[in-house]
């Protein structure tokens, strides 16, 4: 099996440093950190905007920063607020509806080579 190989982040990433990225739709995506097992995302959502639900081979789990969602996950949907957060197993269905402005933590392994390399 070949190596993969990719560049990883620095040690320490200053935030101020790092490209945030508009994704439309009242939502806004800074990636972290990644290496090819492992992948930190701030994802900032307005109040409204639509985590619109999708799956993906990829562990997540995503950690509420701040604000309110309702989040979907497997068909479940729950309310979470900050200091929450939630597990997704691969290939599960899952989206988030922003009720009041916040930011999610994704974490994600493998990391999300689709938000490396569009």
């Amino acid at each position: 099996m070949a190596e993969v190989t990719m560049p990883a982040t620095d040690a320490f990433v200053l935030s101020q440093e790092v490209e945030v990225e508009d994704l439309g739709g009242g939502i806004k995506r800074q990636i972290l950190g990644y290496d090819e097992n492992l992948m930190v995302v701030r994802v900032w959502f307005e109040e409204g905007s639509i985590g619109y639900v999708h799956k993906h081979p990829h562990t997540q789990v995503s950690y509420v920063e701040s604000g309110e969602f309702e989040v979907q996950v497997d068909g479940n949907k729950k309310i979470l607020t900050a200091g929450d957060s939630f597990y997704i197993a691969p290939h599960l269905e899952h989206g988030a509806v922003c009720k009041k402005a916040g930011v999610l933590i994704d974490t994600f392994s493998p990391y999300r080579e689709d938000f490396v390399n569009p």
